[in-house]
């Protein structure tokens, strides 16, 4: 046993999986594995910005971060990464952070099929079929003391009805990761593979900046800690969640939001 502080909270020389890690939360959540040892594969859908990113990443913290451009939308693109990262890391993951997602809004008179589907495809049935063919490398790593991890980010919108836009599909989808997250959790605990989601507020992210004009003004004066989520924030919880520190957390929902669904 140690509760030394850096082995309680380590991450160091650990493989990560971020999807959608060229931007915004995705972003903030492989800085934070990088900055801490590990190694880190990130997927995004534009090819430019992501090998950019990565190479960004890889120079900042000294590590590896490797792009791998992909559309995880259907089980073409996820078979595709899964070969790749078999290749890749033959002897197994420790970590895949389910990440990648999409909005559409819309009002319930014009909301359309193509929108929600979009939407549902990337946010809910992805982050399944990406466990279910990632598991048996995650389960190459995995041990009783030394699990690998899964976290599914959600949204606190699968939560609480947001007052801010009409968006069906994305709170269903939101609502639907928890519960998938506690399913998977009761299947993959066996295999000492752990599942968790974070439900985070509001941070700095394409998805929000454009439906507020990059203005977090009004925003941050609503949130109960006055201001929109930091790096360290979304981070923080997911190296807590990965390493030793939250191996005994499993099947959890997360909230990092300020304390605006606890508190409002």
């Amino acid at each position: 046993m140690s509760l030394n502080i850096n082995d309680l909270f380590s991450v160091k020389g650990k493989i990560a999986i971020v999807t959608g890690g060229s931007r915004g939360i995705g972003e903030m959540i492989a800085s934070g594995y990088l900055s801490n040892g590990a190694k880190v594969y990130v997927t995004a859908r534009k090819e430019e910005a992501l090998i950019n990113k990565a190479k960004e990443l890889s120079e900042k913290f000294n590590t590896d971060c490797i792009p791998f451009c992909v559309d995880l939308s259907d089980i073409v693109g996820i078979k595709t990464f899964l070969d790749f990262v078999t290749k890749a890391e033959p002897n197994g993951i420790d970590f895949l952070i389910n990440n990648a997602g999409a909005a559409w809004g819309a009002d319930l008179d014009s909301y359309p099929e193509d929108g929600w589907d979009k939407v549902v495809d990337l946010n809910l049935k992805s982050p399944f079929f990406i466990t279910q063919q990632m598991s048996p490398l995650l389960e190459m790593k995995a041990t009783s003391d030394n699990p690998s991890r899964v976290i599914n980010i959600a949204s606190i919108d699968g939560i609480r009805v947001s007052n801010m836009a009409e968006t069906y599909a994305y709170s269903a989808s939101k609502s639907g990761i928890i519960h998938l997250t506690k399913h998977l959790a009761k299947t993959l605990v066996d295999r000492n593979i752990i599942v968790n989601a974070i439900a985070p507020g509001p941070f700095d992210s394409h998805m929000l900046g454009k439906a507020v004009n990059f203005d977090y003004s009004f925003i941050s004066k609503m949130n109960p800690r006055k201001r929109i989520g930091s790096p360290e924030d979304i981070a923080g919880l997911c190296l807590y969640l990965s390493s030793r520190a939250g191996a005994y957390t499993v099947g959890e929902t997360i909230t990092c939001d300020g304390g605006m669904v606890a508190t409002t």
